[in-house]
């Protein structure tokens, strides 16, 4: 009696729903496929991974600039290496998102329920440029000087000088280090799940793009936006 009840107590804990749910949401075999739709080969999917590998390389730099402060970075050679290689990261992290937003943009990356994965990369985007402006303003040089002293008028002019001063290096600093980089890895960790769960949108075919535009189908009948239907979704 004691082993069945303890038994049945297992079955209903909460760890073991976590762990049902989470399975049921997202199963191996999505979260870690084997296997990748044949129109992921192509060159213009790669941005997304691009991006990803450019921000692992911001988050292993600016740790180390961090842990080394302002006096190292500007005064040490070594310093001086990963700083220029923290700013490159940045730059084409923000190179490649925009060209995987875009390609994303226009072949309709929301169709086939993958309107959360859609949101969550673009509010990464947003996230990700108040992360780089506080970057900039913590330099602790003229540059950032100059920066801060003209950006601040724009802050203050919709309303968000208070909360948001540019001229604080201690409030920019833990922005840039802690809060604003945790949100991008959080919206990124989240969208990569989505990906996993929805599987990469595959581009549009003939009969779709006909169907969208009023044309003719295959039938000889007139189409319609809203008589279009998603392709085959992968479950990569």
């Amino acid at each position: 009696m004691s082993v069945q009840s303890e038994s049945r107590s297992v079955d209903h804990s909460w760890t073991g729903g976590l762990r049902e749910r989470w399975v049921a949401l997202l199963p191996p075999e999505k979260l870690l496929p084997d296997k990748q739709p044949s129109y992921v080969s192509s060159w213009i999917y790669v941005f997304g991974a691009l991006s990803i590998a450019s921000l692992t390389t911001i988050i292993l730099t600016g740790t180390i600039l961090a842990l080394g402060g302002p006096a190292w970075w500007h005064v040490s050679s070594l310093g001086h290496f990963f700083n220029s290689m923290h700013l490159w990261a940045v730059e084409l992290f923000f190179f490649f998102m925009v060209i995987h937003m875009w390609f994303k943009y226009w072949i309709a990356a929301w169709r086939g329920g993958r309107k959360r994965t859609w949101v969550t990369g673009a509010i990464t985007f947003l996230v990700a440029v108040p992360c780089a402006l506080t970057g900039y303003v913590s330099q602790q040089n003229f540059d950032a000087q100059w920066i801060s002293t003209q950006a601040k008028d724009a802050m203050n002019s919709v309303g968000v000088g208070s909360f948001f001063n540019l001229l604080n290096f201690g409030q920019m600093y833990s922005f840039h280090v802690l809060l604003l980089p945790a949100a991008v890895v959080a919206l990124v960790v989240g969208h990569i799940l989505l990906v996993r769960r929805h599987g990469v949108v595959p581009p549009f075919e003939l009969r779709e793009l006909a169907v969208a535009s009023g044309g003719p189908k295959a039938d000889g009948t007139n189409g319609s936006p809203t008589g279009s239907k998603p392709a085959q979704e992968s479950a990569a």
